[in-house]
């Protein structure tokens, strides 16, 4: 990447990081981790008790705490083997792209960069579909071929839009989109046209189909073991990336004379995104908006400081998600919605919104 000037800070972001948002009154930091922290609880409680069989929340807790197993048999298996893999799936998706979503703000220093918008999920998922389709039993470094070309992908199309969405060394947000969108509708187009390779009588080729829309249905405890393990190098390696966010929020100039490294540190912000946004992929597959919608409201509520952002984000996200997936696969019940569509429904207003609050900010 070139040592260029990156991005120009963007009016919704730079307004908040130069102290003019500080007068709005935010919630203490010591005050809101206990609320997501039970928040989470709560969406773990609901999220396990709602289906096609109704487990009520009692049951689902003495359950989980051990007690009265015996008396609740047919709803532990049910809870144990079908609800709470995949709630705690949603959980880890949830968390790793609120994360990837802070990161990529933060870089960027635009409220509308994530990993959806910015195509890295489209790259990450078509990587991982190369890995199932063509490399099944085939493993890179000790990960398997879908989790490192899914990798690969997400940090090559995250370079890709990068480039072609600088103008004069700088970023802005349309061509930031607009790139974004370009390279989706490629990514989209090459992952159909595997699926059409490899046949619509394929195994394979159906769930990759559903996958592409976003769907946590079908996830084995090893890939949700794989997964949980790259969203927690992923957390770890954000936490030193903290501080370096908050000087960049203030300005490229003003970041080097703090003594920030912005070649280092962009390349460190784009894989450790790149990774946690791989690990939301290997689960879910494609799932939109939710990088663009959790960081967004955690930030009006406990302002622009990102350590607090990469603390609370990801809890948010996870309660987020899995209220979302229960929402997907009881409003149609027996049947279920992709739960990626979803969070389009809801993510895709407020990116319209915030363009549209970007286009009056940069006309005053």
């Amino acid at each position: 990447m070139a040592s260029q000037v990156m991005s120009e800070p963007d009016p919704l972001l730079a307004r908040g990081s130069h102290g003019l948002d500080r007068a709005r009154p935010r919630l203490s930091s010591w005050l809101a981790l206990p609320a997501v922290v039970v928040l989470l609880l709560i969406s773990i409680v609901f999220g396990t008790s709602v289906g096609a069989v109704h487990i009520p929340a009692l049951n689902v807790v003495a359950i989980l705490t051990g007690r009265h197993m015996e008396v609740f048999h047919s709803q532990q298996v049910i809870l144990l083997a079908v609800r709470l893999p995949r709630v705690l799936t949603a959980g880890v998706i949830g968390g790793a792209l609120s994360i990837a979503g802070v990161l990529l703000q933060g870089l960027f220093r635009n409220p509308m960069a994530e990993p959806y918008v910015l195509g890295t999920s489209g790259g990450a998922a078509l990587g991982a579909a190369f890995g199932v389709f063509l490399f099944p039993h085939s493993s890179i470094l000790g990960f398997s071929a879908a989790a490192s070309l899914a990798f690969v992908g997400s940090l090559t199309t995250i370079v890709c839009v990068y480039s072609l969405a600088r103008v004069g060394g700088k970023t802005p947000t349309v061509p930031l989109l607009l790139a974004g969108l370009a390279i989706s509708v490629v990514l989209s187009e090459v992952s159909s046209a595997l699926v059409d390779f490899r046949g619509e009588i394929s195994w394979n080729a159906r769930s990759f189909a559903l996958w592409l829309s976003g769907s946590i249905a079908a996830v084995t405890w090893s890939q949700l073991l794989m997964a949980s393990g790259m969203l927690f190098v992923g957390g770890l390696l954000s936490i030193p990336l903290r501080t370096v966010l908050n000087a960049l929020a203030l300005g490229e100039d003003y970041a080097q004379q703090l003594g920030v490294r912005l070649e280092v540190t962009r390349i460190a912000i784009v894989l450790v995104a790149s990774l946690l946004t791989s690990a939301a992929v290997l689960l879910g597959g494609v799932i939109g908006f939710v990088g663009l919608l959790v960081p967004h409201v955690v930030r009006l509520i406990i302002g622009p400081e990102h350590g607090r952002l990469l603390l609370l984000s990801p809890i948010c996200g996870a309660s987020y998600l899995i209220i979302a997936d229960a929402f997907a696969r009881t409003v149609i019940a027996p049947s279920e919605l992709p739960v990626g569509i979803v969070t389009a429904l809801l993510g895709g207003p407020l990116l319209l919104y915030l363009l549209r609050r970007t286009k009056r900010e940069y006309a005053l």
